[in-house]
């Protein structure tokens, strides 16, 4: 990477956390459902965060400052992302399904075992759209971690027509970020164990996902 490369990609991800900054700030938030969350955490439990690459628009901003270690594509699109997060003290890791990942896997299960946070997206980085891959599920069961889904949504919003259907918002909206139920999964899974639990995890965070999204319409209708 030339030196030009490596200013323009600085100045973008410095200039990209100071306008989400401020767009975010201008927003109106509302948090649910972190009583689990923070109850494991008081207890010591590491936790993998599961959100979906459509939600993905406020987590850099969310998760900040919280020492948590996000897993991000190695990607031309994933090293914005990895610059712009840098800068919030996150501990990036850098690797995904369509990537080799012995050395990414590695450092995660050394960061939950050490008690850790670690982020990861399930149907990340190309899809299909909330299609959740197994690697959450077979990590949260080779070290005990809780899997905790996370989404956001947000009044207005624009969903844009890409794979991931992914969401955004205008500043000044009202956006709620809710953490869902904590989910265990059993030590030592099976080939058939792990694909069970990966079609059970999938089910509950596609009810949970379209949950979350019916908070606005639920209060507009109430």
């Amino acid at each position: 990477m030339t030196f030009k490369d490596r200013f323009r990609r600085r100045l973008v991800s410095r200039a990209g956390r100071i306008l989400m900054t401020i767009w975010m700030r201008s927003c109106r938030w509302t948090v649910r459902g972190a009583e689990n969350y923070l109850a494991l955490r008081r207890a010591g439990r590491p936790v993998i965060f599961l959100m979906w690459h459509g939600k993905i628009f406020t987590a850099p901003y969310f998760f900040r400052k919280r020492n948590c270690v996000p897993l991000v594509s190695p990607s031309r699109d994933g090293e914005y992302i990895a610059r712009l997060m840098d800068g919030w003290g996150y501990k990036i890791i850098r690797g995904s399904g369509s990537h080799p990942m012995k050395t990414a896997w590695l450092e995660m299960k050394q960061e939950l075992l050490a008690g850790g946070e670690v982020m990861i997206v399930p149907d990340g980085p190309k899809g299909p759209d909330r299609k959740f891959k197994a690697g959450a599920v077979k990590l949260a069961s080779e070290t005990g971690a809780a899997l905790v889904p996370w989404s956001v949504t947000a009044k207005p919003k624009k969903v844009l027509s890409s794979w991931d259907r992914f969401e955004m918002f205008y500043p000044f909206a009202r956006v709620a970020a809710v953490y869902g139920t904590p989910v265990e999964v059993p030590p030592g899974l099976t080939t058939e164990g792990l694909e069970a639990e990966r079609r059970r995890l999938e089910d509950i965070f596609v009810a949970f996902d379209a949950e979350v999204d019916r908070l606005f319409e639920a209060k507009a209708g109430a």
